[in-house]
């Protein structure tokens, strides 16, 4: 196949177009921030199991703590009215049964308090590490959101620049004759269009090509069609192939 050389030297156009193209529809179907993303998701899904577990036990020394509170009421309340019938009462007797049993609620009492401050004690420590989970995931909020707005942004650029490349293509593509542009888009198809020879190797794979090969490529006319015998890529020839 024979092609102008000129037309020959726009397939390498074409080639760092659709590097362009394929790098561009990479980057905005999956922007460089995704793996992030994702793995925010996950994390902030285990600091979420881990934020209930904490709340759950936080919930239960405050369960606990309250129903400590409405038994100090009952002693309290039992108390009060052992201490009025110990004041009237008459009976040395039965005074002495109230005394013993109001020794014993004072004694039931402390415990209770004691009990209760120790839960307060755990509870201020809950608090802290549910406030300190909730923190962790108002971060893990934050840096998603950021990453999020990168990511867009990064799409929203590349899907311009993939507007400007397939234009940019459609233009070369329409310049060059339709059955070079076929031939470059079968070897294409199949790994590397064209490529530039430059210092005898071919710049599609970066593979140095044999002195023989080399040779014939050279003694080639300007206007054959050759071939890359590493890749088969179309093998570009400029000033720079000498």
């Amino acid at each position: 196949m024979n092609a102008d050389p000129a037309d020959q030297r726009k397939l390498l156009d074409l080639a760092d177009l659709d590097a362009r193209i394929r790098h561009d529809v990479r980057v905005a179907g999956n922007p460089p921030q995704a793996a992030e993303v994702r793995d925010l998701i996950a994390q902030r899904a285990a600091l979420t199991q881990e934020l209930s577990s904490r709340a759950n036990a936080r919930d239960d020394l405050t369960a606990e703590i309250a129903r400590l509170e409405s038994d100090v009421k009952v002693v309290d309340a039992r108390i009060a009215r052992d201490t009025e019938r110990l004041s009237a009462s008459s009976n040395p007797k039965q005074a002495q049964g109230f005394e013993s049993e109001l020794t014993a609620l004072a004694r039931r009492k402390s415990d209770l308090e004691d009990l209760e401050i120790a839960l307060m004690e755990r509870l201020e420590s809950a608090d802290a590490a549910v406030a300190e989970q909730e923190a962790l995931i108002a971060e893990t909020n934050a840096r998603g959101a950021e990453l999020s707005a990168e990511a867009k942004r990064v799409v929203a650029e590349a899907t311009e620049r993939l507007e400007g490349a397939r234009r940019d293509r459609e233009a070369v593509a329409g310049s060059v004759p339709a059955d070079l542009v076929a031939l470059y888009e079968r070897l294409a198809a199949r790994g590397n269009g064209a490529g530039l020879l430059r210092g005898g190797a071919c710049e599609a794979c970066r593979m140095v090509l044999p002195p023989s090969d080399l040779a014939n490529v050279r003694r080639a006319q300007t206007d054959e069609v050759v071939f890359c015998p590493e890749c088969g890529a179309i093998l570009v020839r400029t000033e720079e192939s000498r």
